[in-house]
């Protein structure tokens, strides 16, 4: 159950990340959850490293949205 409300999470930060970046977004659902849920794992630590969370605390929703939007654009510059 906890897998699948992380996926889901992953994919609502995605769908915000996605709508927050301009240009045309060329991924599908599962690339764009996958790129949520890596994007709450970067706010995360972006987080930690600002002092901003403890170790084993989740992210916010605003700061993995952040870290969404930082790997989304790197994914678009790869691919």
């Amino acid at each position: 159950m906890h897998m699948l409300l992380q996926a889901l999470f992953g994919l609502i930060v995605g769908i915000v990340a996605n709508f927050l970046l301009p240009g045309n977004n060329p991924n599908g659902l599962i690339i764009t959850a996958i790129i949520g849920m890596i994007g709450g794992w970067l706010g995360g630590q972006i987080g930690k490293w600002l002092g901003w969370y403890k170790d084993g605390s989740a992210a916010g929703f605003g700061l993995s949205v952040v870290g969404a939007m930082i790997v989304s654009l790197i994914a678009r510059k790869l691919l």
